[in-house]
């Protein structure tokens, strides 16, 4: 019962709305009323719909165009290509929380394969036009700061179930630095919630500060939970449809650079010079997709963690994960969606320059298809000349078999012609296996099954196709493919004339209908029947140039006319030659079935056509014996020029024709220039180009001559007229085009519209895009490539010489390779002035000259910083730390730079610490060495001679010359006395003469401060990290900082003793008693007039009283009373105490019955209202029934 209802549940559609009848028909008439009511409204009373207050709608308008404006970015010059690189996606994360399963799954989704061990760059293709580059980023600081830089968008994977580490703000940071690309959060192991309140909590508090960290609303994707060890197939295609459309903004760094993320490595060194030396520098190339700008020949890399080198040679190599062709379809089909990762070992065939690398796995034949095409390489014993010479041909049917030699004229027999087929099966079978191994290397591991099946659908789409191919054409075919084999026509066959055919529109059908399948076939069949090519030039070779063959070809329609043979029938399509095919095949049967059959006769019409054929060949030509035969050999230089990679040869049928055209030859007839104009429909087609032909009804060229010629009369009589008014329309037609043109450049200049200088700024970028599209777009990359250099998105192979062997033998692909191009000044080595802000987040201020692992540009070397801030009166202040929440300066000696370049600093990449390792980020500023540093430098002197204000100091300096290069400079004490210096003396040395501004004391002070230039120390060290063994690249030490060496030395610091503090002793001073002269007090008023205080005398005798001696008696009573009184005291104090506690019960208690008052009124109180709104729901209730009663 349960399984019908979801049966019934599953067959329920969705709701659609009606469109047409009577329901529809009533909300379509309702919703006019409603408008019209509306509209009416409006019209009753304008005013209350009209603006209430022009402030507020001025506010209003204001914020609007604010968020427009905000939506604004500054428009870009599209330099991007028409086949633009693949997108570099690098997934990062902290370890385990499952970047290698995401990659394989992401894999998995666009190329239906499965990928085993991720090692490097995985390209694929994820759309009609986008690829994708998957990456790894390491947990290395190294790795992630290169990275950085050439990332396009960033999938960072967050453990939802531990939350944010230490890592994501790392990697954040380094891309705000370097250009921040496009961030995508994704957060795993969200199945270890088990209480989904918790887990609601958890994606909330995590999404939100993803959002402080990015931007607000940046995406956050959930990957729920794991299936048999992968992520869920429907979040993962979920994440696999945003990253195919998502789009970007190009960063500065990357578009005004080439750089190259390489895929693929091989060493070129000789194995001679290997062999004597083993540590000799490599020559090395390096294989990648060119991105940033255009790529000059000899320019200057970078390659990050190696060094800078030059380029040796730059070459291209056909794309190995092309994009597919330009069909429209949703989606692409199996062998399109190719998989290139060399590094990971997929893909079994490599091109290269001047070689073809086979890779033969041991363990995984079977599910590999290129083992086929190394299995065919392996089993061929003999060569294609021992081939052609044991081939055997023969002249009738079902006559013995030749040797070639003996019959040049005449095709194979049905024998030697099976064995061809069986042949060309075979190399069919070959060029599949080729392309299988393409795409093999590009990832293609599906099954050979399906790759048939898209083959046969491919034929089967190709013979729909060329139903639309030119009539005449095609009996041109028929007539080579008999000439070539008068036996049975195969498909192969078929294609290979398609692929060289007559007229330029039969080759532009053979193009866009054949496969890539069927083009592989048709170039191992050019390989193996080279032979035959030669000796036919009607079958047309691959390898003689089209000027040659259109010159060779001969008018078979006006010689079977001649003959009085019959042409044949126009409406001849593919079905037909099926048809005829069949027929044929047939037909050969029955032949052998019937014994003694003339076969002389067979086939009368397509003999006289190949003799023929064979009379225009004999034929003299003309033009290469007047002209000479100049343009064949370039047509043949042209040729081999378009060799790609040394293997494959690409025909430019385009350039031939031109060329053709430009060397017309009079005495030959091509037959692909000639119709039949018995045809009705030919005839038809030049009707309009005749003056008896009708273009339109009233364009009747006939009735219009006839008008014309019964108009002629009357035109002699009103000519004159005419002539006058003809003048007055031209002149007055001439004032109105001068209106026009003013009025337009009034416009132009004063009335915009509703365009903006946003929408100018737009149009002239993409006009200059358009410009820049359409330059060299006619070309061919190799003359295009002398002009503009290797422009982004090649497929690029860099040779780069003198590489150290740790490069080769420390290899690892886990690592990123980047060849990143310098500019014309940035391989120099100069000062660099920054500004340089201490990480909030980092744990230590830094210090002067300590050694800092700076990344800027391309490069990451370290350098021995100098920290200095600037004065109010441009002084630059050399600073012993950074300041702690403040931007100071900072001068280094290293790679010249671009002003405006982001940099980051780190105290060392070696250490895997818990606390934030990005110790600093800055800008360049300048690049020159404009900036002087100083130091503060304190010189100390004491007087010895005091005259009055003047006084004569020692001690300060030690020659005369040094007081004469400060003669004049201001000195101070340390209790505040200001000077100037005056002049040296003679003796002591050094010493001089000054003047103060009030008098010294000998136990004075002076000092005077000056300032000290410092120089940038000159080191420049390049992280070298790619040149360490295998496990060991995170382990790079450059220089180390004076706390390290003492540290691991041992050593401990032995302060100065002048630093030392030290207990100040001071002794006591007596200062003189103040005089004040007699005149002066008496000018001063009493109160500030010194008093005489006389000291006191002796106290008389009769005043001071005697000394009371007492008694036993009284001794006794004294000490009575003095220990009542101590009693009373005591008691009194413990009553006080006892009294005080007393207070305070009675205060709790009172506390208490207060607040029993104060819950005994609420009580009242809720009662009381209770009650009040009892009876007022009564009263109301009574009101209503009387008022219903009422009523």
């Amino acid at each position: 019962m349960d399984g019908k209802v979801k049966e019934q549940k599953k067959e329920q559609k969705k709701h659609q709305q009606k469109n047409s009848g009577p329901k529809s028909e009533r909300k379509k008439s309702r919703k006019l009323d409603d408008a019209a009511v509306e509209e009416n409204e409006h019209k009753k009373n304008p005013k209350a719909f009209a603006v209430q207050s022009a402030v507020r709608m001025a506010k209003s308008f204001h914020r609007t165009q604010d968020l427009k404006t905000k939506k604004h970015h500054i428009p870009h010059v599209d330099r991007s290509p028409l086949d633009p690189p693949p997108i570099v996606v690098v997934v990062v994360g902290p370890p385990k929380v499952g970047k290698t399963t995401l990659i394989r799954c992401l894999i998995k989704n666009f190329t239906r394969q499965k990928l085993g061990d991720i090692r490097g760059p995985v390209t694929i293709v994820s759309g009609k036009k986008r690829r994708l580059t998957f990456i790894e980023c390491n947990n290395d600081i190294n790795t992630m700061i290169d990275l950085a830089k050439v990332a396009d968008l960033v999938l960072m994977l967050i453990d939802a179930s531990f939350g944010f580490e230490m890592e994501t703000f790392e990697f954040l940071n380094i891309c705000q630095v370097h250009g921040f690309p496009r961030i995508m959060g994704v957060l795993t192991h969200l199945d270890s919630f088990k209480n989904n309140k918790q887990l609601r909590t958890a994606k909330k508090v995590l999404k939100h500060r993803f959002w402080t960290e990015v931007y607000q609303g940046a995406k956050l994707f959930y990957l729920s939970g794991m299936v048999y060890g992968e992520y869920q197939a429907q979040e993962v295609k979920n994440l696999g449809r945003f990253i195919s459309v998502i789009k970007f903004r190009p960063l500065a760094w990357q578009t005004s650079h080439p750089y190259v993320f390489a895929d693929r490595m091989e060493d070129l060194t000789d194995p001679e010079t290997l062999r004597l030396d083993q540590k000799c520098d490599r020559t090395v190339s390096l294989y990648g997709y060119l991105r940033g700008t255009y790529l000059k020949k000899h320019t200057q890399v970078h390659i990050p963690g190696v060094g800078d080198f030059s380029v040796a040679d730059v070459g291209f190599l056909p794309d190995p994960c092309p994009l597919p062709d330009t069909k429209r379809k949703r989606t692409l089909n199996e062998k399109e969606r190719l998989l290139y990762a060399p590094m990971s070992g997929v893909g079994g065939v490599v091109y290269d320059k001047d070689a073809v690398y086979i890779d033969l796995p041991r363990g995984h034949e079977e599910s590999r298809p290129t083992t086929e095409l190394v299995r065919s390489l392996i089993d061929t014993h003999a060569t294609l000349d021992a081939k052609m010479a044991s081939s055997k041909v023969s002249l009738f049917r079902g006559s013995a078999n030749e040797d070639g030699d003996d019959s040049e004229d005449e095709d194979d027999s049905e024998d030697g012609e099976d064995g061809d087929d069986s042949e060309d099966g075979e190399d069919e079978e070959g060029g599949d296996d080729e392309e299988g191994g393409d795409d093999g290397e590009d990832g293609d591991d599906g099954e050979d099954g399906e790759g048939n099946s898209d083959m046969d659908e491919a034929e089967s789409d190709e013979e729909l196709d060329t139903n639309e191919g030119n009539n005449v054409s095609v009996f041109l075919k028929q007539v080579r493919a008999s000439t070539e084999q008068p036996g049975k026509l195969t498909e192969p066959q078929l294609s290979e004339t398609l692929a060289f055919a007559d007229s330029e529109d039969d080759l532009e059908l053979s193009k866009e209908d054949l496969s890539e399948g069927e083009s592989a076939a048709e170039e191992s069949d050019e390989e193996d029947s080279e032979s035959e090519q030669i000796e036919t030039k009607a079958a047309g070779s691959a390898f003689c140039s089209d000027e040659e063959w259109t010159d060779d070809e001969p008018d078979v329609e006006s010689t079977m006319k001649s003959e009085g043979m019959e042409i044949p029938p126009p409406k001849t399509t593919e079905k037909d030659l099926k048809k005829a095919k069949a027929l044929e095949i047939k037909g050969s049967d029955q032949a052998y079935e019937t014994d003694g059959a003339l076969r002389w006769k067979d086939d009368l019409q397509q003999k006289a056509s190949e003799v023929f054929l064979k009379h225009q060949q004999a034929a003299p030509n003309l033009r290469k014996h007047v002209y000479g035969t100049g343009k064949v050999s370039e047509c043949q230089d042209l040729g081999e020029e378009a060799e790609l990679g040394g293997l494959f040869r690409v025909s430019r049928p385009e350039k031939s024709k031109t060329n053709l055209a430009d060397a017309a030859d009079c005495s030959r007839f091509h037959p692909d220039s000639l119709h039949n104009w018995d045809l009705e429909e030919m005839l038809h087609s030049i009707a309009d180009c005749f003056v008896t032909g009708k273009w339109e009804e009233w364009q009747d060229a006939k009735s219009i001559f006839t008008c014309q010629v019964d108009g002629e009369e009357e035109a002699d009589d009103d000519a004159k007229e005419d002539v006058k008014v003809d003048d007055e329309t031209q002149k007055k037609n001439k004032r109105l085009e001068k209106k026009r043109r003013l009025k337009e450049r009034f416009d132009a200049e004063y009335d915009d519209g509703d365009a903006t200088y946003f929408d100018d700024l737009k149009e002239e970028m993409q006009i200059q895009a358009e410009l820049n599209r359409t330059e060299f777009e006619s070309m061919d990359d190799a003359t295009r490539v002398q002009y503009e250099g290797f422009r982004p998105g090649m497929y690029v192979r860099l040779e780069i010489a003198a590489l150290p062997c740790e490069f080769v033998t420390n290899f690892d692909p886990h690592y990123p390779v980047i060849l990143g191009g310098l500019g014309s000044s940035e391989g120099n080595v100069g000062y660099l002035q920054l500004r340089l802000k201490k990480h909030r987040w980092y744990h230590r201020i830094l210090k002067n000259r300590d050694p800092l692992i700076v990344s800027l540009g391309w490069r990451r070397f370290q350098a021995m910083p100098l920290y200095h801030i600037e004065d109010h009166n441009g002084r630059h202040r050399m600073l012993k730390y950074t300041p702690q929440h403040m931007h100071c300066g900072a001068s280094i000696w290293g790679p010249i730079t671009p002003q405006g370049t982001g940099f980051l600093a780190v105290q060392s990449v070696s250490e895997t610490k818990a606390n934030f390792r990005i110790a600093a980020t800055g800008v360049v500023l300048e690049l020159d060495k404009s900036v002087t540093l100083v130091k503060k430098l304190k010189l100390i002197g004491y007087p010895y001679k005091i005259y009055k204000n003047t006084s004569f100091i020692k001690g300060m300096f030690n020659t005369v010359l040094e007081v004469a290069k400060f003669e004049g400079a201001s000195v101070r004490t340390v209790s505040g006395v200001r000077g100037q210096i005056k002049k040296a003396l003679s003796t002591p040395a050094g010493a001089y003469r000054a003047t103060f501004e009030d008098r010294l004391l000998m136990s004075d002070i002076v000092f005077l401060r000056t300032w000290y230039p410092v120089a940038v120390p000159q080191l420049y060290n390049p992280v070298t990290s790619l040149l360490l063994p295998v496990g060991q690249k995170e382990n790079w030490s450059g220089m180390r900082t004076v706390g390290q060496l003492k540290h691991d030395l041992g050593l401990h610091y032995k302060p100065k003793p002048d630093s030392v503090y030290k207990p100040v002793v001071r002794a006591p001073r007596h200062f003189n008693r103040l005089n004040i002269p007699r005149q002066l007090q008496k000018a001063l008023p009493f109160k500030s007039k010194p008093k005489q205080d006389q000291g006191k005398g002796k106290t008389p005798r009769d005043l001071i009283r005697p000394t009371v001696v007492r008694e036993p008696h009284e001794r006794k009573v004294a000490a009575l009373l003095d220990a009542l009184s101590t009693v009373h005291s005591y008691q009194s104090k413990k009553a006080r105490g006892a009294q005080r506690l007393k207070h305070k019960d009675f205060l709790q208690q009172r506390e208490k019955q207060e607040g029993e008052k104060v819950k005994r009124q609420k009580e009242a109180k809720k009662k009381l209202y209770r009650m009040m709104g009892q009876q007022e729901n009564k009263s109301q209730r009574s009101s209503l029934k009387g008022a219903s009663q009422d009523g």
